[in-house]
């Protein structure tokens, strides 16, 4: 399996310095900052926002994975996932990160469609990384 990389780079001090993220890959490259990350509206990234990115995407393709190994394709699946970043003590602290994903499966019951969503929250490489950050999900079928 191949070991992925990412950088940053910042330049100047906290509050008023600026950086850039980007991914080994090429497929992103971002700038970041103070602002964009403790203030709402700024249009750099911040770490948070990156690391929903990956859980969303993980969970996505886990759930995709265990539906597929169990012959049933899904015409769409939708995750969103939103980072809460608090101060605790004297830091910040990735406190929660809910997943909210809602899917188009033909043929499949709700409860049956939790078992899998629930075991793709559980396994998927991201989740178990972040073993130590509260994990909640909401999961739907969309048209139900």
């Amino acid at each position: 399996m191949p070991t992925r990389t990412a950088e940053a780079e910042w330049k100047g001090n906290l509050a008023e310095g600026a950086g850039t993220l980007k991914v080994g890959s090429g497929a992103f490259s971002g700038p970041y900052s103070f602002k964009s990350r403790f203030e709402e509206g700024q249009s750099a990234t911040n770490p948070e926002e990156l690391i929903g990115a990956a859980h969303a995407g993980c969970f996505t393709m886990a759930l995709t994975a265990a539906l597929s190994r169990a012959g049933i394709m899904p015409a769409g699946i939708h995750t969103e996932a939103r980072v809460k970043l608090e101060k605790v003590g004297e830091g910040f602290s990735i406190t929660q990160i809910d997943l909210n994903t809602e899917a188009e499966i033909p043929g499949i019951d709700d409860a049956k469609f939790q078992q899998y969503a629930n075991d793709a929250k559980q396994n998927c490489p991201v989740s178990k990384a972040l073993a130590g950050t509260q994990i909640n999900l909401t999961a739907k079928l969309s048209g139900q």
